[in-house]
C-alpha cells in the first residue's frame, strides 16, 4: 500500500463499490465519503486493514468539503440522483455541489479530479436531469480546468436499476411497457469498465482536461434490452406499446410513490438516444475493451428466473 490518498464523493453507491475495490487493488488509500457512513460498511473487506476509511459528510459548504479533501492526491465525484425527493434536488446535487467540490479541490492543491457526469447532459434539454448535468459540468471545469469528466450511458451490473428493475416487473407482471415504443437507443455499458475508465484517467498524463464518454460494445434499442432480459430470465411476457402523452399521465401519480418506477423527468430523457456521441473519447482511446453484456447479465439475472433451467409461458 502506498501513501497516495484519494477521497471519492459517493463510494458507498453502485459504481462506487466496484471502483473502491480497483483502486484498494492499485494500492490506493481510500476516504470516502458518505451521507450514512452506517451503511458502507462493506467497503471496508474491500482492501487491508486501515487502506478504506467511510467518513461522514459533516457539511457541502466549500469549507466543510475543503476539511474532508485534506491531504487528497486525488478526488472522485460520483454522486447522483435519479429523481428528486425532499432536499436533494437535481439543480443542488448535480448542478451545484459538483462546482463546490472542485473548487474546494482546486484550493487544497488536489493534483486529479474525475467528475462522473452522464451521457445527454445538456443545458438546452427538456431534461432537469440533463440541464443539472450540464451544469455542474460546467461548474467542474470553470473550477479546475484540469478534471477529468466522464459520462456514462446507462451503467449495467449486479446491483444495476435498468435490468434488475424490469426482470422484479416481470416476475409480477404479464405486460411490460415499451415506453415512446421502445425505439430509444442505448449503449449500456458494465460498471466494471467505468470503474476501469475512472482509475484510467486517474494513472494517464494525457486524460487531464478531457470528456469521455462511456459505452458498451454495442447499441441497442429499449425493446431490443426488454426482449434480451426477458429470454435470460426465462420468462415470456406481452410487450405493448406505451406513448409518451399516456406514460406522462401514469408517471405523474407514480411521482408520489417514495420510490418512483417513472417520472416525468425521465420520460423526457427517453425522447432522446443515450448512445455515445460521434467523435468522442471512448473507452478505446483509455486502452480499455468494452465488456459485452452477454457475458455479464446472465450471472446477476439468474436471481429472476421462476425455476432454473425452465422457461415460464404467460398463464
Amino acid at each position: 500500500m502506498n501513501d497516495r490518498l484519494i477521497t471519492i464523493f459517493g463510494g458507498a453507491g453502485f459504481i462506487g463499490r466496484h471502483l473502491v475495490r480497483k483502486l484498494a487493488t492499485s494500492g490506493w488509500r481510500i476516504r470516502v465519503i458518505s451521507r450514512s457512513p452506517g451503511l458502507a460498511g462493506h467497503l471496508q473487506p474491500l482492501g487491508d486493514v486501515g487502506q478504506i476509511v467511510v467518513q461522514s459528510e459533516s457539511g457541502t459548504d466549500e469549507a466543510a468539503l475543503g476539511r474532508l479533501l485534506e491531504g487528497s492526491q486525488a478526488v472522485v465525484n460520483l454522486v447522483g440522483i435519479l429523481y428528486e425527493t425532499g432536499k436533494q434536488r437535481f439543480d443542488e446535487v448535480h448542478g451545484e455541489r459538483p462546482g463546490r467540490i472542485a473548487r474546494a479541490a482546486a484550493n487544497a492543491g488536489v493534483g486529479r479530479l474525475v467528475h462522473v457526469s452522464a451521457i445527454g447532459a445538456d443545458d438546452q434539454s427538456s431534461s432537469a436531469y440533463a440541464r443539472s448535468k450540464a451544469k455542474g459540468e460546467a461548474a467542474v471545469r470553470q473550477a479546475f480546468d484540469s478534471a477529468v469528466i466522464i459520462r456514462p450511458s446507462i451503467v449495467i451490473g449486479p446491483e444495476d436499476d435498468f435490468f434488475n428493475r424490469f426482470a422484479a416487473m416481470a416476475r409480477v407482471l404479464p405486460v411490460l411497457p415499451l415506453i415512446g415504443g421502445g425505439k430509444t437507443r442505448f449503449q449500456p455499458v458494465y460498471v466494471g469498465d467505468v470503474a476501469d475508465a475512472i482509475v484510467a484517467t486517474l494513472e494517464r498524463a494525457d486524460a487531464k482536461g478531457r470528456t469521455y464518454e462511456i459505452g458498451g460494445a454495442k447499441t441497442y434499442s429499449f425493446e431490443e434490452l426488454l426482449r434480451y432480459m426477458l429470454d435470460v430470465i426465462g420468462r415470456k411476457r406481452f410487450l405493448v406499446d406505451l406513448p409518451f402523452g399516456m406514460a406522462a399521465l401514469q408517471a405523474r401519480f407514480l411521482e408520489w410513490l417514495p420510490v418512483p418506477p417513472l417520472t416525468r423527468d425521465q420520460l423526457e430523457l427517453l425522447k432522446s438516444d443515450n448512445v455515445v456521441g460521434e467523435g468522442a473519447l471512448t473507452l478505446d482511446d483509455l486502452g480499455i475493451a468494452p465488456t459485452p453484456i452477454e457475458t455479464v447479465a446472465p450471472s446477476y439475472l439468474a436471481r429472476h428466473r421462476a425455476t432454473p433451467g425452465k422457461i415460464e409461458a404467460i398463464s
